[in-house]
């Protein structure tokens, strides 16, 4: 095809450099005469051949490759929120056993859920330029962001990333995760099922996760046809998780004439029973409560809860073997959520 070897050999005379954004669809139309269909079709098949990459919102470019040729590179950047937690650990178990076994070498790194370390790292990952991937939890990512035009960056030099357990919604960028909308939504279901109907809830306001489990709740009450009262909803955020007790009054207030409540994690839902057991309401006598995780918090209290399970290091292993593939075809979507089930246990009393 002209077209495509026409930017071949752009390339190849340096015409057009690495990095460099590519004249415009209208532009490449006018300049060879050719159709729109025809200039889309010349740049799906330069993208398939890693020649070019298109960045959601910005443009197509000049695949960058400067660098070391990205085939040679054997280490890949992981960063995650935490390291501690009754998710992470797991979840990066299953990331490092896949990369191993393919001969990867694994770069960790933290954020701590700030947007400060989360740019700081990019940063890093981007001046070193020695990595063949990126797997990235994403950071606050209910809230705008400063850093996304360090992810075009990287995309522009032809360095594949994934995101898990969330995403940012204004960058093209594939994610691994739990289907939160579902969790969220199969936890009310289950509520309405057994007869519940003030159904109040707390969930989180700055990740991504918060807003898509709230999602699941709002759409299985209104196919319930049950009114969502702003009243009976809690929302928190990075800081209050990590000292919840300092909501304990508006918590209970907001929940006061609830029969059922859905929590954002299980580390809410089990800070939950303790202020319930101190003000003297009882699991499920007279409040039941579900959750979403299932981690080891799900059984630890005195009352077991019913919750969906997070796949954990599952999440892991098909985030990295996912990105492998993005490796090998840089036109592969690595995009993929897993579906909740719900896991019954004495949380929740039946009313009907």
């Amino acid at each position: 095809m002209e077209l495509v070897n026409w930017i071949k050999e752009q390339i190849a005379a340096k015409t057009f450099l690495p990095g460099q954004k590519m004249y415009s669809e209208n532009e490449l139309k006018d300049m060879f005469h050719v159709s729109r269909q025809t200039v889309r079709h010349a740049i799906g098949v330069l993208e398939g051949e890693g020649v070019l990459i298109r960045i959601q919102g910005s443009g197509t470019y000049i695949n960058d490759k400067r660098q070391a040729n990205l085939e040679n590179r054997t280490r890949i950047s992981v960063v995650t929120t935490y390291v501690d937690g009754y998710i992470f650990p797991k979840t990066i178990q299953g990331i490092e056993n896949v990369l191993f076994e393919n001969g990867y070498s694994v770069q960790i790194a933290f954020t701590n859920n700030q947007n400060s370390r989360e740019k700081t790292i990019l940063e890093d990952i981007l001046s070193r330029d020695e990595v063949a991937g990126v797997i990235m939890e994403t950071t606050k990512s209910g809230i705008p962001n400063s850093s996304l035009y360090l992810y075009a960056e990287l995309q522009k030099r032809g360095i594949p990333i994934i995101f898990i357990n969330s995403y940012y919604p204004l960058l093209s960028i594939p994610h691994v995760s739990l289907n939160d909308k579902m969790a969220g939504r199969k936890v009310t279901e289950y509520l309405l099922e057994m007869g519940h109907r003030k159904i109040g809830g707390i969930f989180k306001l700055d990740d991504g996760q918060g807003h898509m489990r709230y999602a699941g709740y709002l759409e299985a009450m209104q196919s319930a046809g049950m009114a969502v009262e702003d009243a009976h909803v809690v929302w928190i955020d990075t800081e209050d998780i990590k000292h919840l007790e300092k909501k304990k009054g508006t918590i209970l207030e907001r929940l006061g004439d609830c029969s059922a409540a859905v929590c954002y994690n299980d580390q809410v839902a089990f800070e939950l029973l303790g202020m319930l057991a101190d003000a003297g309401r009882r699991v499920p006598e007279d409040i039941s409560v579900v959750s979403i995780d299932d981690s080891e918090l799900a059984v630890l209290g005195d009352v077991a809860l019913t919750s969906v399970p997070h796949p954990m290091d599952k999440l892991g292993e098909k985030a990295a073997n996912n990105l492998l593939r993005m490796i090998e075809n840089p036109s592969y979507d690595g995009t993929y959520e897993f579906n909740a089930e719900i896991v019954c246990r004495d949380s929740v009393k039946k009313l009907i």
